[in-house]
């Protein structure tokens, strides 16, 4: 149930459309809905904007597809992160409208917000091919949050001129999340560049000292520039997710601030 939802219920009492006792019925699986191996936290639209996203790993297909019906059932948009091919079948057996994006790995039941074309973009950009996969879940994870995503692949530090061809894109975004593995430079070159808020990604990728990510982690962490948050190692989701919440809060025309100076600051609080 979201806040719309939980508004026209409140009106049908108002009205004596519904009864308090009708009402309180439909109110007490807002907490959570048990499912016996899981406790689908089905207040979180009501609190977030966005329901509960289920993490596949670890999970089996028959305890996702019964996290997916119970949010179906509710009207909610159901989407599975980390999810293989494998799972993807089994999902749309039982849910033909079920669709997959390989390179994020997720699968989205229902269908997400039309992007409101009063909120900026979310850029993702990557140091290399080898990011895509991290880089996808953050796009996909955006756009099923309703806004739009431009892709700036495999520009990373060891060739800069392919980030500056794309200043135009990631001076217009509302954030930009920078998914990069080896040693993250690249966060701190587009944190210098850009006055929207960056989220760092460090991803696993990258030869022996990279550790498997800590290296861009650290990297990301000991930043100098200004502006630049960062995420835990592939969390291509949580960052995907934070820069749509950015991007939500502050709505501006699609021209302001093309040039990233203070002469762009025409953001106005979203209602």
């Amino acid at each position: 149930m979201n806040a719309d939802e939980v508004a026209k219920l409140l009106e049908a009492v108002r009205t004596g459309e519904v009864s308090v006792a009708e009402a309180v019925d439909r109110l007490r699986a807002l907490p959570f809905a048990d499912l016996g191996f899981a406790k689908l936290d089905t207040h979180r639209e009501l609190r977030k904007g966005f329901p509960e996203v289920i993490y596949s790993e670890g999970k089996t297909p028959a305890q996702v597809i019964a996290i997916i019906r119970r949010l179906r059932e509710d009207g909610r948009l159901a989407v599975a992160s980390r999810a293989s091919p494998e799972l993807y079948r089994a999902v749309a057996a039982d849910f033909p409208d079920a669709r997959y994006n390989e390179a994020a790995r997720m699968i989205v039941v229902g269908e997400p917000p039309q992007p409101d074309p009063a909120f900026a973009p979310v850029a993702v950009v990557t140091g290399g091919t080898a990011d895509l996969p991290v880089a996808e879940e953050a796009a996909m994870t955006a756009e099923t949050m309703g806004r739009r995503v431009e892709r700036i692949y495999d520009v990373g530090v060891a060739g800069i001129h392919r980030l500056l061809h794309h200043q135009e894109a990631l001076f217009r975004a509302g954030a930009v999340v920078v998914v990069a593995g080896m040693e993250g430079a690249l966060a701190s070159v587009v944190g210098g560049l850009v006055r929207a808020p960056v989220i760092a990604v460090p991803t696993s990728v990258g030869y022996g000292a990279s550790f498997r990510g800590l290296a861009p982690l650290l990297a990301m962490l000991n930043t100098c520039a200004p502006g630049v948050a960062v995420v835990n190692i592939d969390n291509g989701f949580g960052a995907g997710y934070f820069a749509a919440l950015v991007v939500g809060r502050v709505a501006r025309p699609a021209e302001a601030g093309r040039r990233g100076g203070p002469e762009g600051l025409a953001a106005e609080a979203s209602p």
